[in-house]
C-alpha cells in the first residue's frame, strides 16, 4: 500500500492534464474509482486502485521525462496559444507531445535559451518554487554600456508594478574585451519579465537576453529549436 493522494493531484501529476481541468472532470462525472463516481478532493492510494478518464485508464505509472531546449526567439511558452503565434510545442515531436509536455518556468517570448519541459508535475514544482531558489543565468546585450555602479541599485531592486524586482548577482562584462554592453544576471526566482522590467527602469533596454544555465545544467552544443532529453544525472543538476 502507497500513500493516499488527492484524486485531481494524481490525475494532473500524471500528465493528463491540469489540475484545474481534472476538477472539471471529476464535477462532470467523468473520472471513476474502480467504476465508481469520483469526488473532488477524494483521496485514494494510486497503486491500489484503478482510475480511469471516460473509458480510459490514467496511466498513473506513465514514464517521467524531461527536456531540455533551446527556445528562439519569437517562439511562446504555451500549451494552448489564442493569438496564433508558434509554441515551443510546435518545435517538438508528435509522440513526445502526445504526454502533455509542459513548460517547467517560461521565458518571454523575445528572449530564447534554456527551456525545460516535462510532464512530472511534481519536478516541475520542485524546480519552479521559491522556496528551492533554483538559480538562472542570462547573458543580457544592452542597448549601451553598462554603468558598474548601478549594480549595487540592481542587487537591491525596487518596486515596480506592486512587486519588487531585484537581481541575485550581476557581473559586467570586460570594456576592455569590447564587452562593454554584455553583463551576466543571476536569478533564484522569477516574475513577468524581470529582467527587462528591471533594467528599463533605469534607462537600458535589452537587445538580446538568453538563458543559459539553470541550476548545475549548462546548455551546450543544442542549436535554436532543438532539444532532447536529459538524464538522470542532468535532472539532478537542475536541483
Amino acid at each position: 500500500m502507497g500513500e493516499k493522494i488527492r484524486i485531481q493531484k494524481i490525475i494532473a501529476e500524471s500528465g493528463y492534464c491540469s489540475r484545474r481541468k481534472a476538477e472539471e472532470l471529476i464535477r462532470e462525472g467523468v473520472v471513476t474509482i474502480n467504476r465508481l463516481p469520483a469526488e473532488i478532493g477524494q483521496s485514494v492510494d494510486p497503486s491500489d486502485c484503478t482510475i480511469r478518464i471516460g473509458s480510459r485508464v490514467l496511466a498513473g505509472q506513465q514514464k517521467k521525462v524531461t527536456f531540455m531546449m533551446n527556445k528562439p526567439k519569437g517562439i511562446v511558452c504555451s500549451n494552448d496559444d489564442p493569438v496564433g503565434f508558434k509554441t515551443v510545442f510546435d518545435l517538438m515531436r508528435p509522440d513526445d507531445i502526445k504526454r502533455r509536455i509542459y513548460c517547467a518556468g517560461r521565458l518571454d517570448m523575445d528572449s530564447e535559451g534554456l527551456m525545460i519541459l516535462t510532464n512530472d508535475g511534481k519536478f516541475a514544482n520542485k524546480l519552479t518554487h521559491p522556496s528551492r531558489s533554483v538559480i538562472k543565468r542570462y547573458h543580457v546585450e544592452l542597448s549601451k554600456p553598462f554603468d558598474r555602479s548601478l549594480t549595487p541599485k540592481l542587487l537591491k531592486g525596487r518596486s515596480l508594478d506592486d512587486e519588487w524586482l531585484k537581481f541575485d548577482k550581476v557581473i559586467a562584462g570586460s570594456v576592455s574585451a569590447g564587452m562593454a554592453t554584455k553583463i551576466e544576471v543571476h536569478l533564484n526566482h522569477g516574475k513577468r519579465r524581470e529582467i527587462r522590467r528591471l533594467m528599463e527602469s533605469f534607462g537600458y533596454f535589452i537587445r538580446k537576453l538568453k538563458r543559459f544555465q539553470v541550476g548545475d545544467l549548462v546548455m551546450k552544443k543544442l542549436g535554436p529549436g532543438k532539444y532532447r532529453e536529459l538524464t538522470e544525472k542532468e535532472i539532478k543538476m537542475l536541483m
